[in-house]
């Protein structure tokens, strides 16, 4: 059983930043997402498009924006459960929530913070017919560890940031990456695009366009996929593989979060923004784009706006009647929960004779 004192439910931006704020409470933080690193969206879909509504940052890309939010919150030593997705929630007597993973673990805490983004992301299979007798079996939809695919032969699908960042990764560490995708050209970012044009040009990657695959061959395992040529309309043939990954983004959905009894407007979480983003059960929030209410709007800065006033709110029910006296961080300092302090340079003190 894993405890602690705000339990968030998504490892994106909102979720991330919250850490900090309630840290300057003293208050411990576990996450949880279903992706198998933090950042949500910022990581996963885009991580190198610009963002340009971040406070202080004229243009910040997301994935360097998601490293900055965990160095911010670093040192308020955050735990996080990830590839794993929140399944069930249970009320004690005591008002405090266990929350159940779809892997069995464990979590304990007197206040849940769904900060889910747009819901939980499951990927967008593409439409072939066998697919799912080969999941796990040398499909796989997400690399999470990448070392799996070391001296194999892989064959990559999609033609986005994703596609085009795992195959220049995995070109030096397969032993074969095939990139296909059904168009020439290619929508992720213009250094990505031409580092995978480099390593074609350096026969450390190959490259089938426009084309898709259309069938998977073999038996317990992939053995290889059948690939269509777009100009060609009866032209199929074989690649041989031991993985094939198509990257084709993901699609968020609410999910089993749907099933916990919260109030639901148009697949978001309906809150009290007139006080602290509550849900309508007591102990539950929900803050970030997962939430709606009057004048909602979808951003980052929203998100961290919620964020900030939840763990107020989450102060009061973990202590109750305990006052407590906002200070900024530029006359209080920060302390972490390693040891660390973060102060501005204290003035010297000096007579004038």
């Amino acid at each position: 059983m894993i405890t602690t004192d705000i339990l968030i439910i998504g490892a994106g931006p909102t979720g991330l930043f919250t850490v900090f704020e309630a840290g300057l409470l003293k208050l411990k933080c576990h996450l949880i997402d279903a992706l198998p690193q933090p950042g949500g969206q910022c990581s996963e879909i885009y991580p190198k498009k610009p963002i340009y509504d971040i406070p202080a940052y004229p243009e910040i890309l997301a994935g360097d924006l998601t490293d900055k939010l965990l160095e911010q919150c670093k040192q308020f030593e955050p735990g996080f459960t990830l590839g794993e997705r929140a399944e069930t929630i249970d009320k004690q007597e005591d008002g405090t929530f266990i929350v159940t993973t779809n892997k069995g673990t464990k979590h304990h805490a007197p206040v849940v913070a769904i900060a889910g983004g747009l819901g939980s992301f499951e990927p967008r299979k593409p439409l072939i017919h066998n697919i799912a007798d080969f999941e796990d079996k040398g499909v796989e939809y997400i690399i999470k560890d990448p070392e799996m695919y070391r001296n194999k032969r892989v064959v990559i699908a999609g033609g986005g940031d994703s596609a085009l960042d795992w195959s220049i990764f995995l070109s030096d560490v397969a032993s074969e990456v095939t990139l296909i995708h059904r168009r020439n050209e290619f929508r992720g970012h213009l250094d990505s695009v031409e580092k995978v044009q480099e390593l074609k040009n350096a026969g450390k990657i190959n490259l089938i366009t426009p084309a898709e695959v259309v069938g998977i061959v073999g038996n317990d395992k992939v053995k290889a996929v059948v690939v269509k040529q777009a100009q060609h309309i009866e032209k199929e043939f074989e690649v041989e593989c031991d993985h094939f990954v198509p990257l084709f983004g993901l699609s968020p959905k609410l999910g089993p979060i749907a099933n916990w009894g919260l109030e639901i407007e148009k697949n978001a979480i309906k809150v009290n923004n007139a006080l602290d983003y509550q849900t309508n059960i007591p102990g539950i929030f929900a803050i970030g784009d997962v939430n709606t209410y009057p004048g909602k709007l979808k951003l980052i800065l929203c998100g961290f706006h919620e964020a900030t006033l939840m763990c107020q709110a989450a102060y009061q029910i973990i202590n109750p009647g305990k006052r407590y006296v906002l200070k900024y961080t530029t006359v209080s300092g920060v302390d972490g929960f390693d040891g660390t302090r973060k102060e501005a340079p204290k003035a010297v003190v000096k007579a004038i004779e």
